[in-house]
């Protein structure tokens, strides 16, 4: 047992706003029930849980014995992207249970689901039909109801990857008929976040590095921005530090809870740099539209990030930005040490050499190529990425379709 797990510490993720509060220290079975019997008073929980971690740990049957019979309901599984029909059958399962709690037990599409459930809970959205009046806004969504109620019941997530969705209000889900990614707005935040670094050594090391780097991708595309804030600025200053450093260290020694735990803490300073409003750039735009096509979010960070500072080093729009993320990495050990292994300081280096240098250390993927993307599907893709909001904000203003493929073609892996 690690030095920090002794006492359960509980405190809010931000200092801004009081939700939501993360806890840690003692094993999440423990934290669950102390929270839902102390702070929130529940008595009819209803949990739920990635399906490989059901199937394949005992995660599930620990949480359960702990909470014993304050279970009403366990849902087991939501695919990927949150299809919007699983979002349904879960509204049929828990509407005669009358819960007053959710827990989740995974990342992703549990967090996804979880939220929109308890918004159509509080909205008495029961129908596929109900649910189409809660998302977007009505530019976007003619059918959405003038009046919107925020939910009520709290929602406890406990996280296995770092994907940091459990740490804002949005949500997002699938529409199965048309494929369309729907965006809800609750505008309430999950209630509370466990943090249980022992947990997550269950979770596939390829989806914990990949997911990690997605946090980073928050943390630069913040810091190099131009129209970034102090209070962005600091937090993706801090979050990259602690991720870095947390990543190799878990790359080396995955059983290392202190730099697992640097890793979750990493991932609340990267959603308080993303919950600051800076606007991102083309490595999310290009990420959001590679998602659809079978590419983890992680994955596409890790691809996408360092070929999106190159691009715009090249084009010479944010070169302080560029530069001031640059020595945030090189001062730190871990970095110093891998920039020696390769002897890269006896040539010219710029940002996006260093995070390549990091991401391959980490041994994720580098190219379209390592994740089944061809030259076929690259003309698409760079059409879709013109209408997502972030192409708009990246640093070099990208307005043509050969500019996104220039950044493509550079990550081919041909």
């Amino acid at each position: 047992m690690t030095s920090w797990t002794s006492d359960e510490t509980t405190r809010p993720a931000f200092n801004s706003k009081s939700t939501p509060l993360i806890s840690f220290g003692r094993p999440f079975p423990e934290i669950c029930l102390k929270q839902v019997q102390e702070r929130f008073k529940s008595s009819r929980v209803y949990i739920v849980a990635s399906r490989s971690l059901s199937n394949n740990t005992s995660s599930l049957e620990n949480l359960k014995s702990a909470l014993g019979d304050l279970v009403a309901g366990v849902r087991i599984g939501i695919s990927p992207h949150t299809p919007i029909p699983e979002i349904v059958d879960i509204l049929a399962e828990i509407k005669p249970l009358n819960i007053d709690c959710i827990v989740t037990l995974g990342a992703g599409s549990i967090t996804d689901g979880a939220k929109i459930v308890r918004f159509a809970m509080a909205n008495d959205a029961w129908t596929r039909e109900d649910i189409d009046t809660l998302w977007g806004g009505k530019s976007h969504n003619p059918k959405m109801r003038e009046m919107l109620h925020e939910p009520m019941i709290p929602l406890i997530c406990i996280p296995t990857s770092l994907s940091g969705g459990e740490y804002q209000a949005i949500a997002g889900a699938t529409d199965e008929e048309s494929k369309a990614k729907h965006t809800f707005e609750p505008k309430v935040d999950p209630d509370l976040v466990i943090q249980d670094p022992q947990l997550t050594t269950t979770t596939p090391q390829k989806i914990w590095l990949s997911t990690g780097i997605r946090a980073v991708d928050h943390c630069v595309e913040t810091l190099c921005s131009l129209q970034s804030n102090r209070e962005g600025d600091e937090a993706a200053a801090r979050g990259l530090e602690l991720l870095i450093s947390g990543l190799l260290r878990c790359k080396h020694d995955p059983q290392d809870l202190d730099a697992r735990h640097l890793c979750q803490t990493g991932v609340v300073e990267a959603m308080h740099a993303v919950s600051t409003g800076v606007p991102l750039g083309a490595s999310h735009a290009i990420g959001h539209q590679l998602g659809p096509l079978g590419v983890g979010h992680g994955e596409t960070s890790c691809i996408m990030l360092p070929a999106v500072c190159k691009f715009n080093a090249a084009k010479g729009v944010n070169k302080d930005q560029q530069k001031r993320t640059l020595d945030i990495l090189v001062k730190q050990q871990p970095v110093k040490a891998l920039m020696d292994e390769v002897k890269i300081m006896d040539k010219e280096y710029d940002l996006a050499d260093i995070l390549d240098l990091i991401i391959r250390e980490l041994g994720m993927p580098r190219s379209l190529k390592d994740v089944g993307i061809t030259s076929d599907h690259l003309p698409g893709l760079a059409a879709n990425s013109l209408n997502d909001i972030w192409i708009k904000t990246n640093a070099y203003k990208i307005t043509k379709k050969e500019e996104v493929m220039k950044i493509l073609e550079a990550v081919t892996g041909d």
